[in-house]
């Protein structure tokens, strides 16, 4: 059962509203406590239609219900209602409990990331711009309000009701034991593509193994050598990680999906279900990432690259987990970009991304060639031809141009309801163009903040 419906039909706090049931409108959210980067609790905003009910085992959770205190409201609802952000009031408990958040964010400094903030909730009487203002008075202030969170207790579990079973194991021990008697359970981490099962094909699932308990996969570090990303990492801890350290990375991550997902949806989660169009593949191969693999034998390492073995399918042997994923520190000489293109800037899936790395030498010959592509094959793959075609050569206009029409022969992708595939080529090969021009000045460039789209000019990067 999902947080939604138990919350609505077994509590009757019906202020917690069903709209999309698939993380898209916001209508639904509430806020968990949750442990923060600093190993103290913090309130994060997710979309209850997207949480299973045994993943918050030790976790406090608040719904729009429980902000006024006897007589008076929280600071959100009072920004929300002065602001005149409400009119039907549907959408409104899950906007305020996105504020609610905000409320506590400090680092909410540029008016994106206030975008950012909002952009899981849909509205359609209001109009944003009153929503965006209620947003900016309150966020970062930090009120006294009583919400202190509470630090999350052991996730260890074991579940079983109406013929399904759902276990949160707390070691690797206990895991391989798990696995032992139930080979063929399926893992489950932040759920926010499982549950999209449950809510939109009614599935069943008979078994599950949360990994949410093994704190090593929430663990990020780093050498003088790579970054160490565990695969239960959040999107929303690796867009605070990459935004200093990797910003090709950080680029993809922006447009990964609305706060609410980002604080559920995990490094391992996106690179597991092996979508031809997930935002993480293309980005962390152009980076020479590696996938560490573990089972009850000990760990083993790939190249992210080799890690897709076809359409949703990996390397991971029956009982094999990914725990993280390894990624070299860019080379300072090195060009470093990566771009999603889809119908719509927010919360949508991609129709072409890419993944491009480019070093060179100190007379301007490319050394170093990493061209990968989601949306154009059954898995994420490097463009060889288009490789072959820079390396060994000046970086130009010219050779890049060569090497744009040698993807004809690395791709032939398929035509959807996202893109034809005639559009899909001609897409590709205009993100490499876009590519030279964007790194001319700046070798590794992070969004503008007032950007127009994935691409930006030379002219854009200079002025931010």
């Amino acid at each position: 059962m999902t947080l939604l419906r138990y919350l609505r039909d077994r509590k009757q706090l019906t202020g917690t509203k069903e709209g999309c049931a698939e993380g898209d409108c916001g209508a639904c959210s509430v806020a968990i406590a949750e442990l923060g980067a600093d190993g103290q609790p913090v309130w994060r905003s997710v979309n209850s239609c997207l949480v299973m009910l045994p993943m918050l085992q030790g976790k406090h959770v608040l719904t729009v219900e429980a902000l006024k205190q006897g007589e008076a409201y929280h600071p959100a609802q009072v920004s929300m209602t002065k602001a005149l952000g409400s009119q039907c009031g549907y959408c409104t408990p899950g906007i305020v409990m996105s504020m609610f958040e905000a409320t506590y964010r400090k680092d909410l400094d540029a008016p994106w990331k206030l975008d950012d903030q909002l952009c899981g909730n849909l509205c359609r009487c209001t109009g944003y711009r009153p929503i965006r203002d209620a947003a900016e008075e309150v966020a970062g202030t930090c009120p006294n309000d009583g919400f202190t969170p509470a630090k999350p207790e052991s996730m260890e579990l074991a579940y079983e009701a109406h013929g399904q079973r759902f276990v949160t194991p707390g070691t690797f021990e206990a895991l391989w034991q798990e696995l032992d008697a139930h080979p063929d359970a399926r893992f489950v981490v932040g759920g926010t593509d499982l549950c999209l099962e449950v809510t939109k094909k009614f599935a069943v699932i008979p078994k599950l193994v949360s990994l949410e308990g093994l704190t090593e996969l929430k663990q990020v570090s780093e050498t003088d050598a790579f970054f160490r990303i565990g695969s239960g990492v959040s999107i929303a801890e690796l867009e605070t990680f990459s935004a200093t350290r990797l910003p090709s990375l950080h680029r993809m991550v922006r447009y990964f999906a609305a706060r609410q997902i980002k604080h559920r949806g995990t490094v391992g989660g996106n690179l597991c279900t092996a979508s031809p169009i997930g935002d993480l593949p293309p980005a962390l191969i152009s980076l020479g990432a590696t996938a560490v693999i573990r089972g009850r034998g000990g760990e083993r390492r790939v190249l992210l690259e080799q890690f897709f073995v076809g359409y949703r399918k990996t390397a991971l042997a029956t009982k094999e987990l990914l725990v993280a994923v390894e990624v070299p520190r860019p080379a300072s000489s090195a060009r470093a970009v990566c771009y999603k293109v889809s119908k719509r800037r927010e919360l949508d899936i991609s129709t072409v991304s890419a993944g491009f790395y480019v070093d060179t030498d100190g007379e301007g010959v490319v050394t170093v060639a990493r061209l990968a592509y989601g949306g154009m094959a059954a898995t994420t793959l490097r463009a060889a031809g288009a490789e072959a075609a820079l390396v060994g050569k000046a970086w130009s206009a010219q050779n890049v141009a060569l090497a744009a029409k040698a993807l004809a022969t690395d791709f032939t992708p398929l035509s959807d309801h996202r893109g034809s595939a005639a559009y899909r080529s001609l897409v590709a090969a205009n993100l490499l163009r876009g590519f030279f021009d964007e790194t001319l000045e700046v070798r590794q460039p992070p969004l503008g903040s007032q950007h127009v789209a994935t691409v930006q000019s030379a002219e854009e990067v200079r002025h931010g």
